[in-house]
């Protein structure tokens, strides 16, 4: 069973032109959010899958990798609240 987080909050963004396919991404993330294709490019496995550590940002040596670590939950809090939904559980 894998762990989701929120959908459609997560801040992740990758860039596949800017990925060289060193692999950092796959090896740092604890999640499984990346997975190689080959030898050549990193692929998303599934963005809602991020908790937004930052840890492929921080391991990707030619910025293909951009995230808010740690915002995606307050977002959503905030937008809900802004909405008047529901807020989202966030653990």
């Amino acid at each position: 069973m894998s762990l989701r987080y929120l959908e459609n909050v997560v801040t992740l963004e990758y860039d596949r032109n800017k990925c060289t396919g060193c692999g950092k991404c796959v090896e740092v993330c604890p999640h499984g959010v990346f997975v190689m294709e080959g030898e050549r490019k990193a692929r998303l496995t599934d963005r809602d899958l991020c908790i937004e550590c930052g840890a492929c940002m921080r391991n990707c040596p030619f910025d293909a990798i951009k995230v808010r670590a740690g915002v995606g939950c307050a977002y959503a809090l905030m937008i809900s609240a802004l909405r008047g939904k529901p807020a989202p559980v966030c653990e």
